[in-house]
């Protein structure tokens, strides 16, 4: 295309364009073009919807900011996390708008969880003030202090900005509010509230950058108390789009835990003591719910993890305990609705009991094309009742806010392939699509190792051994560091346990589960050379670019754990309609989920490394062909010294370069 002839947002993304202009170090790409043409496209021609997978490197971001903001439309991005939604607000957003000249209103909207609550801060201070230990009583009171400070001078009241609270801390859940604990109209510093400020902002802007989660909520029509979350948009753009439909599937379905119980439990017992003293049957009431909360827990034990109904009560001792349940929160609920009209804690409270009956009555409900299971951890259970499929639900809330619909991802082709996830996001066959490839050079900087001969079959009781084993040269010489990615936290612990005994003391090792993700995260890209053992959290979502991660090691093609209720469920009702679950599900799940964590690899045009497959089915399998053909097209090897010669040459000619 001359460049006469190219669209707005391809000349701006083009060489001497608006863009190249006005951005240090950006660099002109072809396929970035080519996805900025098809978006704006898509906006043109709205309603409509576009499938865009864009591989690492093409610069995505960019290429949909681009003709949204170049067209001036009134625009709505949702992204995969919090942390990606930060780097597009702060970030990205300001660099294009800055380069187009064009200075539209915009807003960041996260969940209430995220910002500071006034009312529920008063109420820790209050705890803390009366809590045993003088230290820890102080310290406390010092955060809570700092956090005071913060509701005064801070405008956005977003506590990921602030610094003063980790992710993990248990403050975190007691100065901020949930949709259970809002007040809502009866708060008394509603005026002041700063999620009522940022539903303000967002309302009034013309760019609003969200998340998934919040997406859906305002989707699902999930939160109470308030107007719509959202405004009315021309352009709805998801990024990291591969993430929508398992988490849609939860805000579409019901979930109850014995923590949102006992966290009924204690606020109720609070609330009593300091507005109904008197009231003194409302403590029994209280009691009793904590007691059928402890009933499930006792009736489910030794079923840790995730597990349909009928595997984790085959012989149904949990339905008396979830009767005992609903009659203790109807009873606290009588009780709260008596005292309700002496304090707003206290209605909030029986509303708040209500709805919990509500969702237990919905998950005892076995309905049409839902699944009931039960997660059960340590010292909690959540009970869910989740769709077999979000694409109806997807649809048809798509279909009711007509607006050019963009969904893009590096993961949501299955080679050329795009029906799997039009299918599960709920767009139709004849969906527009683009497959964009990378213009990163795999075959110069990055190389596939596979084992030959073939490892073991991964249902071999030795087969993490070895994995270990085998790709000891890559643990031991590897440039740089590493991560060695699983697809089960019990060949994790394994792989550390081994580790921790032969790995060489300059090595350093990190574990997943014996810090937070962030922290681990740190610590590797301090370290020098350090192996990072990481399950499902670290395969997408990590953006580590230079000699800092030089190989990437997974012990194995990522499906789904046969035994999963859902995918249970889900395969069951396939096969109800003659369709086969293994080619339609849970294959094109996995190949995505491998080249999700492939992408860990090469985030740079000048980074280099190793991706290596122990996997042996890759090659001993008809559909491994499958996987390999949605990977780029990488030099390869099949022994890891040969793979770590291939590695020392691309980093000489990268350093020649």
């Amino acid at each position: 295309m001359s460049e006469s002839a190219a669209s707005p947002a391809v000349r701006a993304l083009s060489p001497g364009g608006d863009i190249a202009e006005a951005v240090p170090g950006f660099r002109p790409r072809e396929p970035q073009q080519a996805m900025a043409a098809a978006v704006e496209e898509g906006v043109a021609t709205a309603p409509s919807a576009l499938l865009v997978e864009a591989a690492t490197g093409v610069g995505k971001t960019y290429a949909y900011l681009v003709p949204v903001l170049q067209r001036r439309k009134r625009a709505l991005i949702s992204t995969g996390t919090k942390t990606l939604q930060d780097q597009l607000y702060h970030r990205d957003l300001p660099v294009v708008c800055g380069a187009l000249g064009y200075q539209p209103k915009t807003a960041l909207l996260k969940g209430r969880s995220n910002y500071l609550c006034h009312y529920r801060l008063e109420v820790a201070e209050a705890d803390a003030a009366g809590a045993t230990g003088a230290g820890a009583r102080a310290e406390r009171l010092h955060t809570l202090q700092e956090l005071q400070a913060m509701a005064r001078t801070d405008d956005s009241g977003d506590l990921s900005q602030s610094g003063l609270l980790a992710e993990d801390s248990p403050l975190w859940p007691q100065v901020t509010s949930t949709v259970d604990n809002c007040l809502g109209n009866e708060c008394p510093h509603l005026d002041d509230c700063f999620v009522v400020r940022a539903r303000r902002r967002a309302q009034e802007a013309d760019v609003i950058v969200v998340n998934h989660h919040l997406l859906l909520a305002d989707m699902a029509l999930k939160e109470e108390g308030f107007a719509e979350l959202l405004p009315e948009v021309d352009a709805v753009i998801v990024d990291e789009a591969h993430q929508l439909p398992e988490i849609a599937g939860a805000f579409f379905g019901v979930a109850l835990s014995t923590r949102a119980l006992r966290e009924l439990a204690r606020d109720t017992r609070r609330e009593q003591e300091q507005h109904a003293p008197e009231m003194t049957d409302m403590r029994q009431r209280v009691a009793e719910v904590e007691a059928a909360a402890g009933g499930l827990l006792e009736v489910t034990e030794g079923h840790e993890g995730r597990a349909s109904l009928e595997d984790a009560d085959p012989e149904g001792a949990l339905g008396p305990k979830l009767d005992a349940l609903d009659d203790a929160l109807r009873w606290l609920h009588d009780a709260l609705q008596v005292a309700a009209p002496r304090a707003p804690g206290l209605e909030q409270l029986r509303a708040r009991c209500e709805l919990l009956r509500e969702r237990l009555s919905a998950w005892r409900e076995d309905t049409e094309d839902t699944v009931a299971w039960l997660e059960r951890f340590r010292q909690s259970l959540t009970l869910h009742r989740t769709p077999l499929d979000a694409a109806r639900p997807l649809a048809q809330r798509r279909a009711a806010r007509p607006a050019a619909w963009i969904f893009t991802s590096a993961t949501l082709a299955v080679g050329e392939d795009f029906t799997h996830a039009a299918r599960r996001l709920g767009l139709p066959g004849d969906v527009a699509t683009a497959r964009l490839d990378s213009p990163f050079d795999f075959a110069r900087q990055a190389c596939l190792l596979r084992p030959d001969p073939p490892l073991p079959d991964p249902n071999a009781p030795d087969y993490t051994r070895a994995c270990l084993r085998w790709a000891w040269p890559l643990l031991k010489d590897g440039p740089g560091g590493g991560f060695f990615l699983f697809t089960s936290h019990r060949a994790l612990q394994e792989a550390a346990t081994l580790l921790r005994e032969h790995l060489p003391e300059d090595r350093e090792l990190l574990v997943q589960g014996e810090q937070s993700r962030g922290e681990l995260l740190e610590r590797f890209r301090a370290a020098e050379r350090p192996w990072l053992l990481g399950a499902h959290s670290f395969w997408e979502g990590v953006d580590i670019r230079g000699t800092g991660l030089s190989v990437v090691v997974i012990d194995r093609l990522p499906f789904a754990a046969p035994n999963d209720p859902v995918l249970q469920a889900r395969a069951a009702a396939l096969e109800a309609e003659g369709r086969h679950p293994f080619m339609e599900f849970s294959l094109p799940q996995a190949v995505l989920a491998l080249k999700q964590g492939a992408g860990r690899l090469i985030r740079d045009g000048s980074d280099t490394g190793i991706l290596a497959l122990c996997d042996p089915r890759i090659d001993g399998k008809p559909y491994g062909k499958r996987f390999l053909n949605s990977l780029p097209p990488f030099h390869e090897a099949h022994s890891p010294r040969a793979a770590l010669d291939f590695l020392q040459q691309a980093r000489e000619r990268h350093a020649c370069a």
